[in-house]
């Protein structure tokens, strides 16, 4: 979405676009609430050799 669409006014003058207005706004609220927000799992590793083999992938010798 541009950012320049936050600054757009919005002109309602009629009750049913404004019952329409409110009920889109209240839908788009219900749907952020319902998508579900997950970070990725990252294991804590403290092993050195399980250390080292993370590393030798990341940056392989030459």
């Amino acid at each position: 979405m541009a950012t320049s669409s936050i600054f757009t006014q919005v002109e309602i003058t009629d009750a049913q676009a404004a019952e329409r207005f409110v009920t889109a706004l209240e839908e788009s609220e219900k749907a952020q609430a319902r998508k579900k927000r997950t970070a990725p799992v990252i294991p804590i590793v403290r092993d050195k050799d399980e250390i080292r083999k993370l590393m030798a992938q990341r940056f392989p010798v030459k």
